[in-house]
């Protein structure tokens, strides 16, 4: 029989205690050998699965997480994470910190942190820190890999630019001749709440692909590299049609592309093109590049050949030679990395949909691979079950333990559970009920 687990989680985790007071209930706590596992839910705004309606988390020990015979409710029972739409969660290496930013209204920009302390629990600790002033509102932000010393968060603004050949009364001859890219980055000080430091530069592509109508329009997903002494920093690309100056939809994609900075300094951005991928390579709402074995690997998407996982080396250059694309290793046509995340031997779980995806309530079906960046190899976790409204694209995060990793599955609207991936030996394990409301859906764990 399930255990329901309710607002208190009482007796959530069965730790040990020392109070045997009646009536008096146990603080949760987790065990030595566990760690923290917070699990994140997005709650309808008006459609399915939009995640408009707010976010809440849940926490239980890696052990109950593991346990098929616990129930949690985050959507009855959960903690509200403060934002107005889906918030932009990101947790400590060790599980006991949870880091928001809030996401749009009158909290938007808002860092806060909190810890864990099981179920609804999580203590503010620390003072809050708006770096809405430097990035506005709804914030792409990311934490550096670096202890969780550090957090980063970036936007660019592009303003089209025009000759002076039109008559003052009429500018529709003016001449097309670029975009002004201009990139924003502050770094957030995750410990003690405060700002380190924020930069603006111009940043620009090739004078021959500007010509075209091309630049950068959306920017996200800053990596430190292994040397600690560059940022990198993921791209979208947007295009006009120099003639008219308006956008222009129907043109092809460029090769694939990061801006690197100096870090800390934020300074001196250059952009560095790929040879194997092409597409956006800035994600959606998860991570999209990490550091491994002295080298950054990094999803791309939109790539007509099917997403690639590419690899920029200890010279701060795309690495060419590695060729890592998930059509051929998955034996789809159209792969497309909605989220992913490696544990420290190199061997990651993959979130991913692609043109046999069915089509959902909420958008295209979505899967889970067991990835090899040594090999190049990627396996569909076939343990794991799907349905046409299991919908990723939203997803947000993987929480990491050792070589395990936890990750949510649930349709929208429907119960799921929580399972988790031995990356070394591909075993899968099913967890923790996952219990749903109507329209909603889980985002990830932390």
């Amino acid at each position: 029989m399930k255990n329901l687990v309710f607002v208190l989680a009482f007796g959530l985790l069965n730790a040990c205690t020392t109070n045997d007071e009646p009536g008096v209930e146990p603080e949760p706590e987790v065990p030595e050998e566990s760690r923290w596992i917070t699990i994140a839910a997005a709650k309808m705004g008006e459609n399915p699965g939009d995640g408009n309606g707010g976010t809440l988390i849940y926490s239980l020990s890696s052990e109950d997480a593991k346990n098929p015979e616990m129930s949690i409710a985050p959507f009855d029972n959960g903690f509200i994470v403060p934002s107005n739409r889906t918030a932009r969660l990101q947790a400590s290496e060790d599980g006991k910190l949870v880091f928001n930013i809030s996401y749009a209204g009158d909290t938007g920009g808002n860092y806060t942190k909190y810890t864990v302390e099981g179920g609804q629990t999580f203590t503010p600790t620390g003072s809050e820190v708006s770096i809405a002033p430097y990035v506005g509102t709804a914030p792409r932000w990311i934490k550096l890999f670096d202890g969780d010393k550090t957090g980063a968060a970036v936007y660019v603004s592009a303003e089209a630019q025009f000759d002076d050949n039109g008559t003052p009364d009429d500018a529709s001859d003016d001449t097309y001749l670029r975009h002004e890219a201009t990139m924003g980055i502050v770094t957030l000080d995750l410990q003690d709440s405060k700002i380190i430091n924020f930069q603006e530069s111009s940043v620009a592509l090739t004078e021959a692909e500007e010509a075209q109508g091309y630049y950068i329009s959306r920017i996200d997903m800053p990596t430190l590299n292994t040397a600690g002494d560059k940022l990198y920093i993921g791209a979208r690309l947007s295009k006009v049609d120099p003639s008219t100056g308006e956008t222009d939809r129907s043109a092809d994609l460029l090769p694939s592309k990061t801006i690197v900075l100096d870090y800390p300094s934020l300074t001196n951005p250059t952009v560095i093109t790929s040879g194997v991928g092409i597409g956006n390579t800035n994600g959606y709402r998860s991570i999209n590049a990490f550091e491994y074995n002295g080298s950054v690997y990094q999803a791309n998407q939109s790539d007509p050949n099917g997403s690639h996982i590419l690899k920029i080396g200890a010279n701060n250059q795309y690495d060419d030679s590695y060729v890592f694309n998930l059509d051929a290793a998955l034996g789809v046509e159209g792969a497309y990395v909605l989220a992913w995340r490696p544990a420290a031997n190199g061997k990651a779980v993959l979130a991913y949909r692609h043109n046999g995806s069915a089509d959902g309530v909420a958008g295209a079906q979505g899967f889970f691979a067991l990835v090899d960046l040594n090999a190049r190899t990627a396996t569909k976790l076939d343990a794991i079950p799907y349905d046409p409204d299991f919908y990723l694209f939203q997803y947000q995060g993987f929480a990491v333990d050792g070589n395990e990793i936890y990750l949510t599955q649930a349709p929208v609207g429907q119960n799921g559970n929580i399972y988790v991936v031995d990356t070394e030996t591909g075993n899968v394990t099913k967890g923790a009920e996952l219990v749903n409301v109507e329209g909603s859906h889980f985002i990830g764990a932390f």
